[in-house]
């Protein structure tokens, strides 16, 4: 049984590429697995949020999270910044830090890029997404290929931490879904698909409406060539949405591309957009019921208690290690 961490920053509404490139397989790992599921809000605040904003996105979040099948009963679901032990080992991951290795990673320099006032928690926010990882003695992280430096960064402060105090961290693996990892942008398919992305046409979110996913795939970006069939280079709407369509579906890519031959992308587009509504609806039906339930408290208060105990035991240990705190008091 291998122990998992993954943390989502609510910061918007999850997209479809967030759903089947990461999230769906949320459920799938917890068959044999011990899951710890977590809304890193501290991590959103690296740049300025609305409070209301982020509140209500939370809250949304830890619903969506339960309607796309976490099992509050097999997992632990909670909210980072109710664990105060994530910020205090952040802390101790930030003094395990070098300066040069915190201004290389590209997501600091691609989000500082530009700006006249860079906030410091911007560059230090990886010793933190470390701590998250480390404080439950993760074995197993889900990852996108954007993240997989951050997860190497965090192996390379376990590894230096152990070295110098002792055996107190697991050293995590990543863990790449093998399939639909990358999602990409209705109007621009050569990027990824986005939640900033300024053109709302261009991503689809897990709350939209049939209405609006119907009308946001029908105006997707294709090609002029009028044939279904799989290729990146050339064909990269098309592509997308067949890898879209095959997801949602559970069917083939070689049996999508027979089934629409000599078919038209206007066939082609509303059976994809059916196939999105089929596989978002359920969802959208268990998050309705649950975002205003009391329900919900009470799984996030049990997964803060049950969060705090694991990272807790973490803590002192690491605090124990560096000898700071009183580590004889009962």
């Amino acid at each position: 049984m291998a122990k998992i961490f993954s943390g989502v920053q609510p910061t918007s509404i999850p997209t479809l590429g967030n759903y089947l490139g990461a999230m769906r397989n949320f459920a799938t790992l917890q068959e044999g697995n011990e899951c710890i599921y977590c809304i890193v809000d501290e991590h959103a605040i690296t740049v300025p949020q609305d409070p209301k904003e982020i509140q209500s996105n939370i809250h949304s979040l830890a619903a969506l999270y339960l309607a796309m099948g976490i099992d509050p009963k097999r997992s632990i679901l909670f909210i980072q910044s109710e664990v105060p032990c994530h910020a205090q080992l952040g802390w101790i991951m930030q003094c395990t830090s070098y300066m040069g290795e915190l201004e290389r990673m590209t997501q600091f320099k691609d989000k500082s890029k530009g700006k006249q006032a860079i906030p410091a928690g911007l560059l230090t926010y990886p010793p933190l997404m470390a701590a998250d990882i480390l404080l439950y003695q993760t074995d197993l992280v889900p990852v996108g290929a954007d993240q997989k430096q951050h997860l190497e960064l965090t192996r390379d402060l376990a590894e230096r931490f152990n070295n110098k105090y002792g055996d107190v961290f697991t050293m995590p693996e990543p863990y790449i879904p093998p399939v639909g990892a990358r999602i990409m942008s209705l109007a621009e398919p050569t990027k990824k698909m986005s939640k900033s992305d300024a053109n709302r046409k261009a991503t689809i979110f897990t709350l939209d409406s049939e209405k609006d996913i119907i009308k946001k795939i029908k105006s997707a970006t294709t090609d002029d060539e009028a044939t279904v069939r799989y290729d990146r280079e050339t064909k990269p709407g098309i592509s997308n949405l067949l890898d879209i369509f095959s997801l949602c579906s559970g069917t083939s890519l070689d049996e999508l591309v027979a089934k629409y031959q000599g078919k038209g992308y206007g066939e082609f587009k509303t059976d994809v957009a059916e196939a999105v509504v089929s596989m978002i609806k359920p969802i959208q039906e268990r998050y309705n019921n649950l975002i205003e339930s009391k329900e919900l408290d009470e799984i996030l208060d049990e997964g803060a208690d049950k969060a705090y105990s694991i990272a807790k035991k973490t803590l002192t240990k690491a605090e124990a290690a560096l000898g700071i705190g009183r580590h004889n008091r009962h």
